[in-house]
């Protein structure tokens, strides 16, 4: 049974969908923006008082309006929409530190 799961994976990863995919901004746009919430996670084990307040606003804004775009885009871009919330995850985070710490 597994094994008919993995053929069934690896002929779709084979398939052209897949690799017309693979070569198309809807992936590489995506994967471009994981920076910004890496740079977020990274940024969470600094000092709070680094935190620019104007920034992090302007970057929850920003990927709250990227999510919504990810959703009513057609295809649905899931891989932008996992990116922009976490992102906005990180970025929330990074305004309570911001009003915590003033």
């Amino acid at each position: 049974m597994a094994s008919h799961a993995f053929s069934r994976f690896a002929q779709k990863l084979r398939s052209k969908e897949f690799r017309d995919y693979l070569c198309s901004t809807h992936f590489w746009g995506p994967v471009a923006n994981w920076g910004l919430p890496l740079a977020a996670i990274a940024d969470m084990k600094k000092d709070p008082e680094i935190i620019s307040g104007t920034m992090t606003t302007a970057l929850t804004l920003y990927s709250l309006l990227f999510m919504r775009f990810a959703w009513v885009v057609i295809p649905r871009n899931h891989l932008l929409l996992a990116c922009h919330a976490t992102n906005e995850a990180c970025q929330l985070t990074q305004g309570y530190r911001f009003v915590q710490y003033h």
